[in-house]
């Protein structure tokens, strides 16, 4: 299942992760971040333990979502060791997010 992620938990959870972290800033009235919501529950448990895959309301968690500059949503960034590597805007095929997933990992 995809971990939940706030402004009091992203430090730990995804900067300070020993893997990479796949974040998808959504929010519940968002008509693309519903449809890809079943794909990210997929990925969660396809890549369980290699990567950590998660999502982050931006209505609730604004700093965090400022922070990295998310204007449109969803917005998937790619975090390894700390640093946003990727990003992904809009809702895409899994495919398109297993390519990406494969080459951090």
């Amino acid at each position: 299942m995809a971990l939940h992620f706030t402004d009091e938990n992203f430090q730990q959870e995804v900067l300070e992760s020993d893997i990479p972290v796949l974040v998808d800033f959504y929010a519940d009235w968002c008509g693309p971040c519903k449809m890809i919501a079943p794909i990210i529950e997929e990925l969660a448990k396809e890549y369980e333990g290699k990567v950590k895959i998660g999502k982050i309301n931006v209505d609730e968690e604004v700093k965090t979502t400022e922070k990295y500059r998310v204007m449109s949503i969803p917005t998937l960034i790619l975090f390894k060791n700390g640093a946003p590597v990727d990003t992904v805007i809009g809702a895409v095929p899994k495919k398109t997010l297993q390519d990406k997933l494969e080459a951090v990992k």
